[in-house]
């Protein structure tokens, strides 16, 4: 498992996690695409804020490898702002490439690109 230096373990002052320390023995935990609805709290906004912002600092347009990113967090962006950067795909893997759907996180994310689309 790649561990990405430099990128952020968690949103500072939350329990937010945005990397994990070690491969899971049991086995690795498949990204799946899970639905923001609007009532979700602002605390877990900032999350997907944050973690947006800190892979597209890291890694900009370019393809980038799963490795120690946490599934949970990758998991509320998969399928819209992240999306798979090969074919065939495998969810279950820390060495899947993954990349950032730019014109759907400008839509999504504002703030982050420079402002409203």
């Amino acid at each position: 498992m790649l561990k990405h230096r430099g990128f952020p373990g968690r949103l500072p002052g939350t329990d937010f996690q945005f990397t994990i320390r070690r491969a899971n023995p049991k086995g690795v935990t498949p990204l799946t695409r899970r639905e923001r609805y609007r009532d979700r709290k602002a605390a877990d906004k900032r999350a997907d804020t944050a973690f947006l912002e800190a892979l597209w600092e890291h890694f900009g347009d370019q393809p980038f490898e799963r490795g120690n990113l946490d599934a949970g967090r990758l998991s509320w962006l998969f399928g819209r702002e992240v999306v798979p950067a090969e074919d065939p795909f495998d969810p279950a893997s820390y060495d899947a490439l993954l990349k950032i759907d730019f014109e759907t996180a400008r839509q999504s994310f504002p703030d982050i690109f420079g402002g409203e689309v």
